[in-house]
């Protein structure tokens, strides 16, 4: 599956980014993920379905503050994420718009990790 792009209300949700316009590598080691290859291992868990992520961006900068991962087992999809610090309301909100997602457009039944 292509990624899918999702309006969280406050909160823009994307796939993950490190290219000539966005790099969300920064604010990803900033929440303590500094593997070079994880933008990358992101967008091939989309191609093959295993895990579904999103960058949970502040919509005027695109400033990632939050991610939220969705791995579909059968008919199940469990739901986790993290947060930089003071971004809680971000991760929930967006946790939310993903959950819905998930039981509307994939049929999935979620559980939080």
């Amino acid at each position: 599956m292509d990624p899918i792009e999702i309006n969280a209300g406050g909160w823009y949700l994307r796939a993950l980014r490190a290219d000539e316009r966005v790099d969300d590598r920064p604010a990803l080691a900033d929440g303590g993920i500094t593997d070079p290859g994880y933008v990358g291992l992101r967008a091939s868990q989309w191609a093959e379905n295993s895990v579904y992520s999103w960058a949970v961006c502040q919509p005027n900068t695109g400033e990632l503050l939050a991610e939220v991962l969705l791995t579909p087992e059968g008919s199940t999809g469990i739901l986790s994420g993290w947060a930089r610090a003071g971004h809680d309301e971000a991760l929930a909100t967006a946790s939310a718009a993903v959950t819905r997602f998930a039981e509307g457009a994939l049929e999935l039944t979620v559980t939080h990790a």
